[in-house]
C-alpha cells in the first residue's frame, strides 16, 4: 500500500509499505479519505509520537472507507460496509486496521471527503462538550478558535442539544460562514463583554485561559483541547475558586480501546442520526489526493481555513 511517511524530522514522503492485517476484533479498511489534524503536524515535527501499537511513522487520526477484511470475532460488520473511525495513527494510507468497536457507519448521503473529516473532530467535540463539560440545553457555550474542524463541530453539537453557541473567530473573512452554522460570532478580545458563559471550549491555548475564567458564569467549566498558541499560562486560583469553576483538559489518541469504544457509541447514538438527516455538516475547506500530501499539510499549516483539510485516496 501507499502511505504518508513522517519519521518525525519534519520530512514527508509517499512510500510503499506492507498492508496491515485485521487482528482479533479488528477490520481492515480500504481508506477513501482521511482528515488532517493538528496532531499530524506535531507528529511530523517530532513533537507528538504515536502511542504504542500505532504505526510510528504513518500519521492520520481519522479515516473513512470500505471494509475489505474482517478479523476474528467481528460479527457486527461485513465486507463492503462504508465506515469511518478515529485511529491512534496510520489513517493516511491506502489500508488501515481499525478496532471494530471504534467504527461508525457512514450514512448513504455523506460523501467520502466529508466522512473522512467527521470522526476525529466530532468525536473530540462531543467528548469535550458532553462527556467532560456536561453541556446542557439552555446553557451558553463559548468556542475559542471556532472556524476549524473541531470548532465547527462544537457549534453544531451545541445547537443540536439546544445550547447557545458563541464563536470567537480571528479571521474576519470566515465569520459569516461560522455564523451560518448557528453561532453568534465575536472577535477575539470581546469574550468578557459577551459573557457570562457556562462552558468554554478552548482550542487556542494558554494565552486565553485568563479571559476564559473571567468570562465564566458561576459554576462554569473550561475544557482545553488545543494549545496551538501556547501550552503554558499563569492562573489566578482566586478567580477559579470564587466562581466555583472547573478547568479540565482532554485528549483522545492514547485512550484504551474500551474508552474509545464508549466515545464511538456516544457519537453513534447522539450524532449519526442528525448527520444522516442533514442536521449536521462537515465543512471541507479543501481536499487533496494522497500524492499531494505535502500540499495538503502546507494548506493546513497556513491556517485561515473553514473546517477540514482532507486527503482522498
Amino acid at each position: 500500500m501507499k502511505a504518508v511517511i513522517t519519521p518525525g524530522d519534519g520530512s514527508l514522503s509517499i512510500e510503499e509499505r506492507p498492508d496491515p492485517a485485521a487482528g482479533e476484533g479488528e477490520v481492515l479498511v480500504a481508506v477513501k479519505a482521511a482528515g488532517l489534524n493538528g496532531a499530524d503536524r506535531l507528529q511530523r515535527a517530532g513533537l507528538y509520537p504515536a502511542p504504542p501499537g500505532a504505526p510510528a511513522d504513518i500519521p492520520g487520526l481519522e479515516l473513512a472507507g470500505e471494509i475489505v477484511e474482517l478479523g476474528t470475532g467481528v460479527s457486527d460488520f461485513a465486507v463492503g460496509d462504508r465506515v469511518m473511525a478515529i485511529v491512534a495513527g496510520g489513517g493516511q494510507a491506502e489500508r488501515c486496521a481499525v478496532h471494530a468497536s471504534h467504527l461508525l457507519r457512514v450514512p448513504d448521503s455523506i460523501g467520502w471527503p466529508e466522512a473522512g473529516g467527521f470522526a476525529e473532530t466530532f468525536t473530540t467535540a462531543h467528548d469535550a462538550l458532553i462527556g467532560q463539560a456536561g453541556l446542557k440545553k439552555g446553557e451558553r457555550l463559548l468556542v475559542n478558535g471556532a472556524a476549524g474542524g473541531v470548532g465547527t463541530a462544537a457549534i453544531q453539537i451545541a445547537k443540536l442539544i439546544g445550547a447557545a453557541p458563541v464563536a470567537s473567530v480571528r479571521n474576519e473573512a470566515l465569520r459569516a460562514r461560522v455564523e451560518a452554522l448557528g453561532a453568534e460570532v465575536i472577535a477575539p478580545g470581546d469574550e468578557r463583554d459577551s459573557g457570562p458563559f457556562d462552558v468554554v471550549l478552548e482550542l487556542v491555548g494558554g494565552p486565553n485561559i485568563e479571559t476564559d475564567l473571567a468570562s465564566l458564569a458561576t459554576g462554569g467549566r473550561v475544557v482545553v483541547i488545543g494549545v496551538g498558541a501556547g501550552a503554558k499560562t499563569e492562573l489566578n486560583l482566586l478567580v477559579l475558586m470564587g466562581k466555583r469553576a472547573k478547568l479540565m483538559g482532554s485528549t483522545l489518541r492514547a485512550r484504551p480501546v474500551p474508552e474509545k469504544a464508549c466515545s464511538a457509541a456516544g457519537v453513534a447514538a447522539d450524532l449519526l442520526p442528525a448527520l444522516a438527516a442533514g442536521e449536521l455538516t462537515v465543512p471541507v475547506e479543501q481536499s487533496f489526493p494522497l500524492a499531494e500530501a505535502e500540499a495538503a499539510y502546507a494548506r493546513f499549516e497556513a491556517g485561515s481555513k473553514f473546517g477540514k483539510i482532507v486527503l482522498t485516496i
